[in-house]
């Protein structure tokens, strides 16, 4: 049987090409997945360990007591030591605050555990110097040489800043200051480890209820910690990974099934020359475990070069992004499961074709028929995942419930895979019906559907990839809609600048609109009223278009206030039940006392809207005291945000607005949507490779067929357009029933997910994405037939009548 195993692998070399790439495009996607989530999380956790890479063991504590005996303890005996914490003080430059709660840590005076990533100047030496954060210094305009104060009270602090540092995102500060400052805040202090440098009897005896672990240990720790955002993102990415492979089983299948049908003749001629069904059996199953484990190979070697590209094109955007390195673990993953894959997939082929007869495997396959016991128990099998799919379906949309929606529609779409032979040739049939027919197109039709499982599996590979990408593309542009609605009602301002003390200068508005990344700026007249104590600036808000972003209504109406929750929130007990009660608020301005309707909302800052005429009743003084503004579409938050903390600070007013919330929100959907259209660009390749797999045999399953048409007259040039009819009608009747199935997902999608978030989400169908997938995937059959075509054309009528 080896010499028969080797001479059917080099007479059917061509025949598993299609097969082999399938599995290696799925094999190097999951050694793909692996190292991009990989250097994601090297690259997150990586300045983890850096605070304690000078000591040999990390004390945990939570005791303030402890964390500064340890401290003294270290101080003493000459000891490394660096407290892992920080403190929430206000930070002020020339008498300006620069932040209401800036978070400040410790710099060590020992170089051995200087950790940050100096940037400019040096470190301190002594107490009275401090670091700064390079990335947070942008928005207050500090730098070398600036000496701001630290705290408030009794306990501020007047600091040098002689350096600036940048600060890994797993351990950051505004600033950093040496322990005789840092211990000085210790209302807001919050320490939660310490660096150790000495013995770990010396420590558990210093602090008796702290725990004492190496410092490899704790660094594991907190990476662990910090890795299970990434592993969401592994777990995400390994859902596009099973379906790839889904599709891929798919195309191996129908692989195997057409190369086993081929070979019924010589399956029969081994039985009668006294094979066994078991020896036969062994060899094909060799046949898939020796194509299993080349296309595996292949596909990790492929997958290695393809990530290290991938690694560093995204490293160019993400600067957090580590270094390109295979994981063993994600390598012989997905080898085994390469390899696993191609062998599942010819098992069922190999049992159907040993069973047959060696008489009965010269007749031609029929594919399925519903009038035989196996069509009734497959159409039956159908109809129970259809129905029960269907009922998990309606079950998560009533009780949102995201398993059972998962779950059914799973199911629901196993039901439409198991119908497919019965379903995808009638949706063929439909072309028979279209005006301009000619021989050619019935030919091509009646190749399509010859073999209905063929055909079904060959048009179920597109499925899957049209209705996800359908579904996914159409679920994230109803979930933007409602999340550009939400946006617009919790941040219908991008940015505000109220006044904190005096009045604003009538040129700030000038200097807001020609800040870079601002498209609109508009100044608001206003008073300060008191509320039991409290001031509340009141603007007289028209509510302008032109900087409100969507339907949100900031022009109250005569007589009432709109106040921000945060102000409610701060009023005493009594006014603040009477606002959420009666619905009003009594406020003095000018020494008048006014009662005022209430209305309550957010997203302009802390003051309250009231309509011009309002205004003036209650001041006809009222002078400029605030700036709205609108960002440009595409502006960089952080650097919107801060050019404009750097004119608040000059003009003692108060930065708000939700302009860097939205970008944040909407980088997500955009990070979502491409990497959604990457991961399914996989699945739409291996389908490719599926219509072409299934065309390319059936030049070799069909050529004595077309010779024998060329003879009967029919030019190459038809039969060329007779094969391109055919992959174009397989990719249509899936493109068709993916579309329509993926709305249907979607729309369930939506309701589940989205609708159980957002209030009145609705459903928003992309019409040109939409139609983008469709005529890829329409064309996808048309492109998968050309190198079968002119195959089948170059064959002389000669040649494939003489064809075995």
């Amino acid at each position: 049987m080896r010499t028969v195993l080797l001479a059917s692998m080099r007479h059917h070399t061509r025949r598993y090409v299609a097969a082999s790439v399938a599995v290696a495009i799925g094999v190097a996607f999951i050694v793909v997945v692996g190292m991009l989530t990989g250097a994601t999380r090297s690259g997150l956790t990586a300045d983890v360990g850096a605070p304690v890479a000078g000591v040999d063991r990390v004390v945990t504590t939570y005791d303030s007591r402890e964390v500064r005996r340890l401290v003294d303890v270290a101080a003493d005996r000459d000891l490394p030591v660096l407290t892992l914490g920080y403190a929430m003080e206000p930070v002020s430059r020339h008498g300006i605050q620069l932040a209401a709660a800036a978070d400040v840590a410790e710099v060590s005076l020992d170089p051995l555990l200087q950790w940050q990533e100096l940037e400019d100047g040096r470190f301190p030496a002594a107490a009275g110097e401090a670091l700064a954060d390079v990335n947070r210094a942008k928005s207050n305009g500090l730098r070398l040489g600036d000496v701001v104060r630290v705290g408030a009270g009794d306990a501020a602090v007047d600091v040098e800043v002689v350096g600036m540092v940048d600060s890994p995102a797993a351990r950051t500060a505004a600033l950093y200051v040496p322990w005789e400052d840092l211990r000085r805040f210790e209302d807001t202090l919050w320490v939660d480890a310490v660096a150790w440098g000495g013995s770990a009897d010396l420590a558990r005896a210093t602090a008796p209820d702290a725990g004492v672990e190496s410092a490899a240990d704790w660094t594991a720790a907190r990476q662990a910690e910090i890795s299970r955002g990434v592993d969401v993102i592994a777990l995400l990415a390994l859902l596009f990974v099973v379906i790839a492979l889904f599709v891929g089983v798919l195309v191996i299948t129908n692989t195997f099934s057409i190369l086993f049908a081929q070979r019924m003749r010589d399956f029969a001629l081994l039985r009668c020359v006294g094979v066994t069904r078991r020896q036969l059996r062994r060899a094909i199953r060799l046949e898939a475990l020796a194509l299993g484990l080349a296309a595996a190979t292949v596909g990790v070697v492929v997958g290695a070069a393809a990530g290290v590209g991938l690694v560093a094109l995204v490293g160019r955007w993400f600067s957090d992004m580590g270094a390109a390195a295979i994981d063993p673990v994600w390598a012989l993953s997905a080898f085994a499961v390469g390899t696993l894959v191609t062998l599942g997939a010819a098992w069922l082929p190999t049992r159907s074709a040993t069973r047959v007869a060696p008489l009965a495997a010269l007749r031609p396959d029929t594919g399925v028929d519903v009038r035989s016991a196996a069509g009734r128990w497959r159409l039956g099998l159908a109809a129970l995942c259809l129905v029960g799919g269907g009922a998990l379906l309606a079950l998560a949309v009533s009780v949102s419930s995201v398993p059972a929606m998962l779950a059914g529609g799973m199911v629901s779409f196993v039901g439409v895979l198991l119908v497919g032979p019965v379903l995808v040739p009638r949706l063929i049939r439909l072309a028979d019906h279209l005006p301009g027919g000619g021989p050619v197109r019935r030919l091509a039709t009646g190749n399509a559907v010859r073999n209905p499982r063929r055909t079904a599996t060959t048009a179920a590979s597109l499925l899957v990839g049209v209705t996800l990408t359908t579904a996914i593309l159409t679920g994230l542009a109803s979930s933007r809609t409602a999340i550009d609605r939400d946006m617009d009602d919790s941040y219908p301002l991008d940015a505000t600048l109220t006044a904190v003390g005096a009045p604003l200068e009538t040129s700030l508005v000038d200097r807001v609109a020609g800040t870079e990344g601002v498209s609109d700026a508009r100044v608001l007249d206003g008073t300060v009223a008191e509320a039991g104590g409290l001031e509340v600036p009141l603007l007289g808000s028209a509510g302008d278009d032109v900087v409100v972003r969507g339907p949100a209504d900031l022009s109250p109406p005569d007589g009432t206030v709109l106040l921000p929750y945060a102000v409610v929130e701060e009023l005493p007990a009594r006014l603040a039940d009477r606002v959420w009660e009666d619905r009003e608020l009594s406020v003095v301005v000018a020494g008048r006392e006014h009662t005022l309707r209430v209305e309550t909302g957010s997203g302009w800052g802390r003051a309250g809207l009231v309509s011009p005429a309002t205004l003036a009743v209650l001041d006809a003084g009222a002078r400029p005291t605030a700036v709205w503004a609108r960002a440009t579409d595409g502006a960089d938050s952080e650097d919107l945000t801060g050019d404009l903390a750097a004119l608040a600070g000059t003009a003692d007013a108060e930065l708000d607005g939700g302009f860097g919330n939205r970008s944040w929100v909407y980088v997500q959907l955009d990070i979502m949507t491409g990497a959604v259209i990457g991961l399914m660009a996989v699945a739409i390749i291996i389908a490719l490779v599926g219509i072409a797999n299934t065309l390319g045999l059936s030049v070799l399953e069909r050529a004595r067929e077309n010779a024998l048409l060329r003879a009967m007259g029919l030019t190459r040039r038809q039969l060329r357009h007779a094969m391109a009819a055919e992959g174009l009608l397989l990719s249509a009747a899936a493109t068709v029933l993916g579309t329509a199935l993926g709305l249907v997902f979607a729309w369930i999608g939506v309701q589940v997910m989205v609708g159980s978030v957002v209030e009145g989400a609705g459903f928003t169908v992309p019409v040109w994405q939409v139609g983008a997938v469709g005529a890829v995937a329409g064309l996808a059959g048309l492109a998968a037939c050309v190198v079968p075509a002119r195959r089948a054309a170059l064959v002389t009528p000669a040649a494939g009548l003489a064809a075995d």
